[in-house]
C-alpha cells in the first residue's frame, strides 16, 4: 500500500481523508438506492455541469475584462492519460499471479489435500451464509470502507490493549484447536 493511502486511512490530513471518506460513503450509499447506471449518470451529469458551468463562467470573464487567457482547461487537455504497455503488461501479470494462486488454493481446499485447512473453509463458508443471510454485499463493503477509515486510528491509539487482547485470543483458539486437531484421526499438522 502507499504511503498516501496510508496517510489517508490514518487520517494525516483531515480535510482529504474526511473528503475522501465522505464521497466514497455517499457513492455507496447512493447505490443502495439507485442502480448503478443511474449513479454514474448522475456523477457524470454534476461533473459535466460543474466544468459547463465553469468554462463560461471564464469565458465571460475574459469577455468583460478583454483578457485571452484561452481555455481554462488546456492544461488538462494537454496531458497524456494513455497507459503504457509496460503499465497494462504489469498488471496483467499480477492478476494472472493472484488468479493462478487462487484457483490453486481452492483446487487444494476443495480436493482436501488437507483435512483440516478443508474443514476451516468450510465452517467459513457456512458462517458466511449467516452473513449472506443478514447482510447484501453492498452494505458488508459499507461495512468494510468504515472500517478501513476507522479500526487504523483506533489501533493507533489503543495498540498496547488491542495487542493485549489479541494474544489471549490467539493463545485460547490455538488451544482450541489443538485440542480438535488431536481428536481428529489424520489431521496432526507437520512441524513447520
Amino acid at each position: 500500500m502507499g504511503a498516501a493511502a496510508i496517510d489517508l486511512l490514518y487520517w494525516r490530513n483531515v480535510k482529504q481523508s474526511g473528503a475522501v471518506f465522505s464521497s466514497v460513503l455517499l457513492l455507496l450509499f447512493s447505490l443502495t438506492q439507485f442502480s448503478v447506471v443511474s449513479v454514474g449518470a448522475y456523477l457524470a451529469l454534476a461533473a459535466l455541469s460543474a466544468t459547463i458551468s465553469f468554462r463560461i463562467y471564464k469565458s465571460v470573464l475574459q469577455a468583460v475584462q478583454k483578457t485571452d487567457e484561452g481555455h481554462p482547461f488546456k492544461s488538462y487537455l494537454e496531458m497524456e492519460i494513455a497507459l503504457s504497455q509496460d503499465q497494462i503488461s504489469k498488471y496483467a501479470d499480477k492478476i494472472l499471479l493472484y488468479s493462478n494462486t487462487c484457483m490453486r488454493e481452492l483446487r487444494r481446499l476443495f480436493l482436501v489435500q488437507d483435512l483440516v485447512d478443508s474443514l476451516k473453509f468450510a465452517v467459513l463458508m457456512w458462517l458466511l451464509t449467516y452473513v449472506g443471510a443478514l447482510f447484501n454485499g453492498l452494505t458488508l463493503l459499507i461495512l468494510a470502507v468504515v472500517s478501513m477509515f476507522t479500526m487504523p486510528v483506533v489501533y493507533e491509539k489503543h495498540q498496547a490493549q488491542i495487542d493485549q487482547y489479541v494474544g489471549l485470543i490467539r493463545t485460547q483458539v490455538n488451544s482450541v484447536v489443538g485440542k480438535i486437531q488431536a481428536k481428529i484421526p489424520g489431521a496432526k499438522r507437520k512441524e513447520e
